[in-house]
């Protein structure tokens, strides 16, 4: 079985060929291609629309910003709280913009149940600075370090991540139970969800209390909010049939 740490394999020469052929894309904006095969922005890049927070019934008053066509933590002594999409998703192919400042910590979690009585539950891609923040030494094997499925298996080691205050772009690939991280245009880890080697990893982690964690058939995205400020734009995703 394919799993845990692989070897990234790059596709950034084809992203820079398709990036010379059709220009510079407007940010929050979907190309015609992209319309073409059925992709969705999940923020518009002005308001709130379509998120809300994960244990509110509207967007939080506090703890996020829009400015510019980005959406971004800010500091705000705890008040903030994390944000989900309204709609909840199954197969899909998400796409996610993200900036680190130093010592940043954030997450892109899917399937999440916001009913659930710890709202923010859910598969994790890792958002981090793995040289400043102290989560990047936890866990095991560097399994809460940037792109990895946090707490459960490590991205690879040789993963692309760019300089603290450039853009990074996360890509989660789900497909029935199986799921492929990438960043910046390299998978970095894929895994089975309900696999045997899943349950395994569930067991040794800070989930093992929760059985069914991750396994549910549908369930929101959500932005994490952990105090840090970390930049997001150009949210969007493909529902797969």
């Amino acid at each position: 079985m394919k799993f845990a740490v692989i070897k990234a394999t790059s596709t950034a020469f084809l992203a820079l060929l398709l990036d010379l052929s059709y220009g510079q894309q407007a940010q929050n904006t979907l190309s015609k291609a992209e319309q073409k095969q059925g992709v969705k922005l999940l923020w518009d890049g002005k308001t709130t629309n379509g998120w809300r927070g994960a244990s509110l019934d509207k967007f939080p008053e506090k703890g996020w910003k829009i400015s510019d066509g980005v959406l971004s933590v800010e500091p705000s002594e705890g008040k903030g709280g994390d944000i989900v999409t309204t709609e909840a998703f199954s197969n899909f192919e998400l796409s996610v913009d993200f900036k680190l400042t130093e010592g940043g910590n954030s997450g892109i979690k899917y399937f999440v149940d916001p009913d659930l009585p710890k709202s923010g539950l859910g598969l994790e891609f890792q958002v981090l600075d793995d040289d400043k923040h102290p989560d990047a030494k936890m866990g095991r094997d560097g399994n809460r370090t940037v792109g990895s499925l946090y707490d459960l298996i490590p991205a690879a080691k040789d993963k692309p991540v760019r300089k603290i205050g450039e853009w990074n772009t996360a890509k989660i690939v789900s497909r029935g139970n199986h799921t492929e991280h990438w960043l910046n245009g390299v998978k970095v880890l894929e895994y089975e969800r309900n696999s045997d080697e899943y349950k395994r990893l569930i067991a040794l982690s800070k989930y093992k209390d929760l059985p069914n964690f991750g396994t549910g058939e549908k369930g929101r995205i959500l932005l994490q909010y952990h105090g840090d400020q970390v930049f997001f734009r150009n949210i969007k995703i493909r529902p797969i049939q």
